[in-house]
């Protein structure tokens, strides 16, 4: 061992048995194929390939199941300016996740606890969920001056046939559909046909939204406020308008609102 820390980010499984990553590391220029990462005399991660994109395919190694040593000896990927302590890795999920997967929280559900879920299913309003693996993808700034070259990484998802069902009755009586999130807002809109109507089933979305496009399937949704040059700040735009989002940015920054993962969010209908 040289002593050199080094990060590994597991960002997909390969295979069912979460032995096989695709894995972000750093310092990426150290680590070559047949290096192996120790964590501790139990376990290590060997680095197996370089993959597009600066990944890494690498082999999660030791005496356990590769998933309960990532559950043991693995910390939760908090952004970089949350600091990484046990109470911000507890807090940074939603309460109603079930699926381990996502690199990253959907941060609008942040704001939907248990009580306020009640409270809306008591006004009549139908909750349905999604499953949808947030990758690191969706945060990568946009660096190119003609946004349809901005390439975007896959995520995968799954809707039920009870989710679907759901939503497409309440389309078909003309209810609205909102959306918590925008990880929410590309699933929907990635599943459905051209009459918006949504489609059950596992599948994976590289669909980068952007003003000019035109929503299916979403009628309004609740999301964060997000940094500039952002996919995320140009798929709000391309729902509400460039002008509008930035007017609403204008008057969130001189109510002092807050930014990023536990900051306020808002509601676009």
């Amino acid at each position: 061992p040289t002593g050199a820390k080094v990060e590994v980010l597991l960002v997909k499984p390969k295979d069912s048995a979460w032995e096989y990553w695709e894995a972000m590391v750093r310092p990426g220029k150290r680590l070559k194929s047949g290096d192996e990462v120790v964590i501790d005399d139990e376990a290590s991660i060997l680095v197996l390939d370089r993959l597009s994109g600066g990944m890494r395919l690498v082999r999660i190694k030791g005496e356990d199941t590769p998933y309960n040593i990532i559950e043991k000896k693995g910390k939760v990927p908090l952004p970089p300016y949350i600091r990484g302590n046990g109470r911000a890795s507890k807090h940074y999920q939603t309460v109603y996740a079930r699926v381990d997967g996502s690199v990253a929280a959907p941060t609008a559900g942040f704001h939907f606890t248990e009580e306020l879920l009640d409270k809306l299913r008591s006004c009549g309003i139908e909750l349905a969920y999604v499953t949808l693996h947030v990758g690191p993808g969706t945060f990568r700034p946009v660096k190119v001056d003609d946004v349809r070259k901005h390439e975007m990484h896959c995520e995968d998802y799954n809707i039920s046939f009870d989710t679907a069902e759901r939503i497409n009755k309440a389309k078909k009586e003309g209810r609205r559909i909102i959306a918590v999130g925008t990880t929410v807002v590309r699933c929907l809109e990635s599943s459905s046909d051209e009459e918006g109507f949504v489609l059950f089933g596992k599948g994976s979305t590289d669909l980068f939204i952007f003003p000019g496009y035109k929503f299916k399937v979403v009628d309004g949704m609740v999301t964060n406020f997000h940094l500039p040059k952002s996919t995320l700040l140009m798929l709000v735009s391309a729902f509400a308008g460039y002008d509008f989002v930035m007017e609403a940015y204008k008057v969130a920054i001189e109510r002092r609102y807050r930014f990023y993962s536990f900051g306020d969010a808002m509601l676009i209908i």
